[in-house]
């Protein structure tokens, strides 16, 4: 259900990304429909009317938004960092220069800032991450370490081994004894996620801005094990499931996971993913299940202490008075989140809807 035109007008006017999805808006005076994001200037109130989804402005006579093309299931990015990110996952080795992204039509700065507010890192930083994972790929894999240097671009032995010792903390010529995380960037409707797996399970998901991303990466490699960017049957696993859950065909996931927590932290996680999809549960309630009722502040912490997003849905506890609260993901995901999930019960409470259909929701 649509919230009132006065709350969505102001969300429009703010550009409040966790509407995407759930709330479009049509102009009058144009005949098009745009997301409340589209950086286009914004319409006058008496201009506007809102729909709850795309086929609701398309039904009333209103055509898609050239510019923050609302039919698009992901959110709208930079054309330059949908090409680069698509090439340089075709040649994960290649090293480009400012000149190459000028002959292709783009601003090395508007690239730089594109690929900072997505990922976190300058597209430099993030290609570079891509090429030392493709080059341990090949250590691992029985290359020596000379292939792997110049798979990588590098013309010094010793700058190469720098790298490769800041990105998993050992000599290339120790790498294929060693244990190694692997880790990828998944594409979701709402933002960039960062995943690390091995055999044994995922080890973190967490939204590209959450700012403590930094120190569980670091607390990763310092009491598991190195990390390099990569490919992994595990994050292949999680990143279908990932996909059909923002598809809203996928309630429950199955891939495994790895927490390293003390036992009250790995008591709060179990039962986070305890709680249904499409409810939610305040920090007191989830004390009071734990048979603890004085800890919600306890509860509070461990919560913000998952590194595994969505799996183990810290998204789903709220405050006592309903509130949001904290949300490293930023709030605007945890409302998108919520919303997500509630929309999804909904459709598995009705006979006829997809999800039904779908064994594995």
């Amino acid at each position: 259900m649509l919230r009132d035109d006065d709350t969505l007008f102001a969300a429009l006017l703010a550009r409040d990304p966790s509407y995407e999805g759930f709330a479009y808006v049509g102009v009058k005076t144009t005949g098009i429909f745009c997301r409340l994001t589209c950086p286009a200037r914004k319409p006058k109130r008496d201009n506007v009317v809102f729909f709850s989804c795309t086929d609701a402005a398309q039904g009333a006579g209103f055509r898609a938004c050239l510019r923050c093309k609302p039919l698009d299931s992901r959110r709208p990015a930079s054309g330059a960092l949908d090409l680069l990110r698509d090439k340089v996952k075709a040649e994960p080795d290649r090293r480009w220069t400012t000149e190459e992204l000028k002959a292709l039509g783009y601003d090395p700065s508007t690239v730089r800032r594109a690929f900072q507010r997505e990922y976190g890192m300058t597209f430099a930083q993030y290609a570079r991450s891509q090429r030392l994972g493709h080059a341990v790929s090949r250590l691992k894999q029985g290359g020596s370490v000379l292939e792997a240097q110049l798979d990588a671009g590098y013309e010094s032995g010793s700058g190469f081994r720098d790298a490769i010792g800041r990105l998993i903390g050992d000599a290339p010529a120790r790498t294929t004894a060693r244990q190694i995380l692997t880790a990828q960037w998944l594409d979701t409707p709402i933002g960039a996620m960062l995943a690390v797996a091995d055999d044994a399970g995922v080890h973190l998901l967490e939204f590209a801005e959450r700012k403590a991303l930094p120190n569980e990466i670091k607390r990763l490699r310092e009491q598991v094990a190195p990390i390099a960017f990569g490919r992994h049957p595990m994050i292949d696993t999680l990143a279908d499931e990932v996909r059909r859950y923002f598809a809203g065909q996928l309630a429950a996931f199955t891939v495994p996971v790895v927490q390293k927590g003390t036992a009250f932290e790995a008591t709060v996680w179990d039962n986070l993913r305890r709680i249904p999809v499409g409810q939610t549960r305040s920090y007191g309630a989830l004390a009071r299940t734990l048979g603890r009722p004085d800890s919600a502040r306890a509860v509070a912490r461990a919560n913000g202490a998952n590194q595994i997003a969505i799996i183990v849905p810290c998204h789903r506890v709220i405050g006592a008075d309903g509130s949001l609260t904290g949300y490293g993901g930023k709030l605007w995901r945890k409302q998108w989140l919520l919303e997500h999930e509630r929309r999804m019960a909904d459709a598995h409470r009705t006979p006829a809807s997809a999800m039904d259909r779908d064994p594995t929701a």
